[in-house]
């Protein structure tokens, strides 16, 4: 039987790739972060009826990991291939923009929740900026961190909310405004 745990971290530390470190590390913040945008968005992927929302998201999850990966290793070893290129973030703009053209958005705040897809990628929506403030606060913390994975977070929420009025859509429910007129 194989085991699924060392007991490594028992003490409190945990591996980067390249360096030993405790669990509450700037990076191992953003990397959890970013480990729970993906599980989000992956029930929301789960929920999703439209194929283009589901075929993003998959590209999304995969981006990710590339991400995490990026953000695991030490810059004294981290591999080239190993950094998300400028072009993602062009992507995911140009994804969210043919996804926005598919259905109205409304010009004022809304309400989560017209449908279960819908209110799942919300939730993953604020998980990612969440994500995206962990990241911030590593950059700032003087690691290096790569600026198209600041412009991919941003993006992505922008995308999830998209994609959470296309579910809404293909659920038969339109926006709720969050004010009541």
């Amino acid at each position: 039987m194989t085991r699924f745990y060392t007991g490594l971290g028992d003490d409190g530390t945990t591996d980067l790739l390249g360096a030993r470190v405790t669990k509450d590390d700037p990076r191992i913040e953003a990397l959890g972060a970013l480990d729970e945008a993906t599980s989000a968005i992956g029930l929301g992927r789960a929920l999703a009826a439209d194929e283009a929302v589901q075929r993003d998201l998959v590209t999304v999850q995969r981006d990710l990991y590339r991400v995490m990966a990026e953000l695991a290793f030490t810059a004294e070893i981290r591999p080239a291939s190993y950094t998300l290129a400028p072009e993602r973030v062009a992507w995911l703009g140009a994804e969210a923009d043919a996804l926005a053209a598919t259905v109205e958005l409304p010009p004022e705040f809304i309400l989560p929740g017209e449908s279960v897809a819908g209110a799942a990628l919300d939730v993953a929506r604020t998980v990612v900026r969440r994500a995206e403030r962990q990241v911030v606060a590593l950059a700032r913390a003087s690691a290096e961190v790569n600026p198209a994975i600041l412009g991919y977070l941003n993006r992505l929420s922008s995308l999830l909310f998209i994609a959470a009025r296309v579910e809404d859509h293909a659920a038969g429910a339109g926006p709720r405004r969050a004010k009541e007129r």
